[in-house]
């Protein structure tokens, strides 16, 4: 879901997150949530279902425009690549927007905001949800050993090699404790020489 698409279709149960700009004094203006359980579920992102995570935000007034500076830190559950199994995510993430006012809502860059000046007002539950998910590595694995015991079997069990990989990768294997080995192909150390070469190895040089 984009910014706009959730501004045009937020409910009471988002109000929380609702920032009034239009009659905002000048200064600096702070402000703190705690993104629960419920916060995850009503939002319903793709990425994260719940967590606690804790958010510490100051809005700065400028002359022309509002500086946002968001600061959260706590932990998520994601699903685990490797068995599917829930797993705590730690977020700590320092995030920075500018918010102006305009005829109509627009993004100008990825940090730059346009909101409608007869509005006057911003809802950053959406910007906290992306704030969080983009902090997620693209990769995110149990510790060794952590994973769920069953399913790395199977996984193990089905797991097919292909002998003729056209990429080359090594791939791997999981071990009794979920961890993940190396195998490393035999083939691969074999030495190719020139045959040229060969038909001298039976020469004894010494005797000349």
């Amino acid at each position: 879901m984009q910014p706009l698409l959730f501004l045009r279709t937020t409910v009471a149960k988002f109000s929380l997150y609702n920032i009034s700009l239009k009659n905002l004094s000048a200064g600096v203006h702070s402000y703190s949530y705690e993104l629960d359980r419920k916060f995850f579920e009503d939002i319903d992102g793709d990425e994260v279902k719940k967590g606690n995570v804790k958010v510490e935000l100051t809005v700065r007034k400028l002359s022309s425009s509002f500086e946002f500076n968001f600061d959260l830190k706590g932990m998520v559950q994601v699903p685990c690549d490797r068995c599917l199994d829930d797993m705590d995510q730690e977020i700590d993430s320092q995030n920075h927007l500018i918010v102006k006012l305009g005829k109509e809502y627009s993004e100008e860059s990825d940090e730059i905001i346009v909101i409608p000046e007869d509005e006057g007002e911003i809802n950053i539950a959406w910007f906290l949800y992306e704030f969080i998910a983009l902090n997620i590595p693209i990769k995110h694995v149990h510790e060794p050993g952590k994973c769920n015991r069953t399913m790395s079997k199977k996984l193990q069990k089905h797991r097919a090699v292909s002998a003729d990989d056209e990429d080359g990768d090594e791939m791997d294997d999981f071990d009794d404790d979920g961890d993940i080995d190396f195998v490393e192909d035999d083939n691969s150390k074999t030495e190719t020489t020139d045959p040229r070469w060969d038909a001298l190895k039976g020469l004894n040089l010494e005797d000349n």
